[in-house]
């Protein structure tokens, strides 16, 4: 009896062994592949409990998702003789997984069967733009050209290439200081031009300033000429008027004014006759007696 349970217990065993090994489960972001000798079989592409036959089958697990593959940095010759250093990346997915087993393998050689023809199609298209089209004016439209002839030739190996694109063109390092240079020379010679026409500009401005002070200058010179003259007829209409209404105060004025001007605190000498009328009022306050002859007194 004994013997028989434990055969039973065996039996058991071995079913759930072979229950266990027979089954597997797909997740939702991967696809199989189930291997018969060796020999791949239909891929396994939806997600769920599958089943294998135990201890005869294998199993190929793949990624379903969209996937990166960076290329190596190369050097391109635009069309316009421009050297570039390219460095950029792809994204791929598996949509033949019979196809990518036979041709590539696993993942892990995608680099290096499928890198090439990303690498060589860069180095084609980009060859046949400018410098200008490829940093600016035509870099999504050659991004899409390099992506369709890749996806094109990864039909074969069970790929659609969802993408290229460019991480990074730059100029080689010497280009880079040429360039420079240049964009250095242009900044001077443009700071040069800028520097010429302000100082144009300040010598317009410094004329049209000097011209505007002569003129102002002169228009005042004149006005004030003007004003003078009218100020000095006024006091020449005045004086005439008061010599016609008192001759002999107008003579006095005059006498003070001669005396003011002749007269000064300082060491003055002067040699006069002693009947000069110029001391007239200096005996007689109404110059009376110098007119009359008399002698004047120092």
């Amino acid at each position: 009896m004994r013997s028989f349970f434990a055969f039973i217990l065996a039996i058991l065993g071995l079913g759930a062994l072979a229950l266990y090994s027979s089954a597997f489960i797909v997740h939702q972001n991967e696809q199989a592949l189930v291997l018969r000798f060796g020999e791949p079989l239909p891929a396994v592409t939806t997600p769920g409990l599958k089943w294998k036959v135990p201890f005869i089958d294998t199993v190929e697990k793949f990624d379903k998702r969209i996937l990166d593959l960076d290329t190596t940095e190369q050097e391109v010759t635009a069309a316009d003789q421009q050297r570039l250093i390219v460095d950029a990346y792809a994204r791929y997915r598996i949509v033949n997984l019979l196809k990518f087993y036979q041709n590539v393998r696993n993942e892990e050689r995608v680099r290096e069967v499928v890198g090439p023809l990303i690498e060589s199609e860069i180095r084609r298209v980009l060859g046949s733009a400018t410098l200008q089209e490829v940093v600016k004016d035509k870099r999504e439209a050659l991004m899409k050209e390099i992506a369709a002839k890749v996806n094109k030739e990864g039909q074969d190996y069970g790929l659609e290439v969802v993408d290229v694109r460019i991480k990074r063109a730059d100029l080689p390092q010497e280009n880079l200081v040429k360039v420079y240079d240049r964009m250095r020379a242009d900044r001077v010679r443009e700071a040069t031009e800028l520097r010429a026409q302000g100082e144009a500009e300040n010598n317009r401005v410094r004329a049209n300033a000097d011209k505007d002070v002569t003129i102002i200058k002169a228009t005042a010179t004149q006005k004030s000429d003007e004003i003078r003259g009218d100020g000095e007829a006024e006091r020449s209409r005045i004086f005439a008027g008061a010599f016609g209404q008192d001759p002999d105060f107008f003579r006095f004025y005059r006498s003070m004014q001669a005396y003011s001007t002749a007269l000064k605190p300082d060491d003055t000498r002067m040699l006069l006759s002693p009947n000069s009328e110029f001391f007239r009022y200096f005996e007689d306050p109404t110059g009376k007696a110098a007119a009359s002859g008399a002698p004047a007194q120092r």
